[in-house]
């Protein structure tokens, strides 16, 4: 499955996203993007998300440009999957364009709820 992840840049998405993902044995078999591992600007990700199979979106930040990003997903008909930690308020605007939703605590909660959810999908 071919899955972009996307998130606000506001936090350590390095850290708290990019490298459970890419250690997890979800990289081996899902073909992962993660728009800023190599670059730190923006990055032009319009026609990425056209053709992904899957969006993941960290939203337990506000982001003005992820909501862009997932607004071009919905427009192209890609499948949504929010994902946030328990300690965050949700806006309610998400449930307009998704009812998927997973709530984590830590990385390893995080990592075997998406196994669950991509072994359904």
């Amino acid at each position: 499955m071919k899955i972009y992840v996307s998130h606000p840049t506001k936090y350590d998405f390095k850290k708290e996203l990019y490298k459970p993902l890419r250690s997890s044995v979800l990289n081996e078999y899902h073909e992962i993007t993660l728009p800023h591992e190599t670059a730190d600007g923006p990055t032009s990700t319009k026609d990425i998300i056209s053709v992904q199979d899957l969006i993941i979106a960290e939203v337990s930040y506000p982001s003005t440009g992820q909501g862009i990003e997932l607004g071009w997903a919905d427009s192209a008909g890609v499948r949504i999957l929010c994902i946030y930690r328990s300690d965050t308020i949700l806006s309610s605007s998400l449930k307009l364009i998704t009812n998927n939703f997973i709530e984590y605590k830590n990385s390893d909660s995080l990592i075997e709820q998406l196994s669950g959810f991509l072994d359904q999908s």
